[in-house]
C-alpha cells in the first residue's frame, strides 16, 4: 500500500465507521438504573436532590415552601482508550489485523459507563450521597418539614450481614423518570486520530495513533430508590427489602410511591435470584406469590 494523505484519510474513515458500528451495536445496561444528565461545565451541583415533586389540592393561592438545600457536586473526569499502528504495517497492508481492536474500542466506549455506574453501586456502603450519608446507610435523616427543620427520623436503606456479611445484592426502583444513579456526561465518547505527517510523533516514531476519549462522572440520586443487603439472598430478606422500600417517605411526610422492580446481583447470585422472583413454584411446592415482582439484572462489575 502506498502511503498518501488520501490513503491515510480513507483508513481513518474506515476505522471510524468500524468503531461507530460497534458502539451502536452494543446495548449498555446503565440506562436501566441511571439518569443521563448533560454537563456543560467542569462539575454539576445537584441542589435539587431531595426535592421530590408531589401535588396537592389547589385551594386558595399556590403554596410555596422552602425546600431543604443540598450541596452534592459531581466533578467530571476524563477517560481514554488508545492504540498505535506503525507506518510499516500500513505499507505492508496488514491493517486488517487492527480492525478487531478498533471494534473492541467502540464496544468498550459504549459499555464503559456500565463499569462506572455498577462499580459505584457496589461502593454505595462507603460513598456519600446528597444528604451527607453513605448511599446505603442505616441512618438517613428524614425531616418532619420539607425545609429540613425539626428532629429527623433516621431511616435505613440497607440490611447488614452482621459479623459474617454475604455477597451484596441490590433492590432498586427504576419506575421513575429519575433513576437511582446519575450518569453525568460532559463529553460523549469520540473517536480521534493523529495521522498528519507533520505531527511530531508520526515524524519521530513513524507511527499513527488512534483513540477514543470521554468526560463524565457517575453519582448517586435519591437514596430512597435503592436498597442494599449484605445478608443472604433469600425470599424472606427480599420481602423485607421490598417492604422497607415501599414505606419510605420524603421530608414533610411525602409519600414517594416507591415500587421496587429490579433485583441487581453479581453472577454468583443469579441462581438464588431466579428462584426468588422467576420461579412460579417454590421448593416446597407452594405457589410463589412474589413471582415476577422484579426483573433481574446481572452485572459483572459488582
Amino acid at each position: 500500500m502506498i502511503i498518501t494523505p488520501a490513503a491515510v484519510t480513507a483508513l481513518f474513515t474506515g476505522y471510524k465507521k468500524q468503531y461507530q458500528d460497534a458502539f451502536d451495536a452494543h446495548k449498555p445496561m446503565w440506562p436501566r438504573i441511571a439518569t443521563a444528565v448533560p454537563s456543560t461545565t467542569k462539575s454539576n451541583t445537584y441542589g435539587w436532590l431531595g426535592e421530590w415533586p408531589t401535588f396537592r389540592e389547589w385551594v386558595g393561592e399556590r403554596q410555596f415552601k422552602d425546600m431543604k438545600a443540598h450541596s452534592y457536586t459531581l466533578t467530571n473526569e476524563k477517560f481514554e482508550s488508545s492504540i498505535k499502528i506503525s507506518r510499516d504495517e500500513i505499507e505492508d497492508d496488514e491493517i486488517g489485523v487492527y480492525s478487531p481492536l478498533v471494534e473492541q474500542m467502540g464496544k468498550g466506549a459504549s459499555e464503559f459507563p456500565d463499569e462506572l455506574i455498577f462499580g459505584l453501586l457496589g461502593k454505595g456502603f462507603a460513598s456519600l450521597c446528597y444528604d451527607g450519608q453513605n448511599y446505603f446507610d442505616s441512618d438517613h435523616p428524614v425531616y418532619p418539614s420539607v425545609d429540613g427543620k425539626g428532629t429527623p427520623t433516621l431511616v435505613s436503606n440497607m440490611q447488614s450481614g452482621g459479623t459474617s456479611p454475604k455477597t451484596p445484592w441490590y433492590l432498586l426502583d427504576t419506575t421513575h423518570y429519575l433513576k437511582p444513579l446519575i450518569h453525568q456526561v460532559r463529553r460523549a465518547p469520540e473517536f480521534k486520530a493523529m495521522t498528519d505527517s507533520k505531527d511530531e510523533q508520526v515524524f519521530l516514531k513513524d507511527e499513527y495513533r488512534y483513540g477514543a476519549d470521554m468526560r463524565c462522572k457517575a453519582g448517586f440520586g435519591f437514596w430512597q430508590m435503592g436498597y442494599a443487603s449484605q445478608a443472604e439472598l433469600t425470599l424472606a430478606n427480599y420481602i423485607s427489602a421490598r417492604t422497607a422500600m415501599m414505606s419510605f417517605e420524603g421530608d414533610g411526610g411525602k409519600k414517594l410511591n416507591i415500587r421496587p422492580d429490579l433485583l441487581v446481583v453479581p453472577p454468583s447470585l443469579e441462581d438464588k435470584a431466579l428462584k426468588i422472583v422467576k420461579a412460579a413454584v417454590l421448593a416446597g411446592g407452594e405457589s410463589n406469590v412474589y413471582y415476577n415482582t422484579a426483573d433481574i439484572l446481572l452485572s459483572p462489575y459488582l
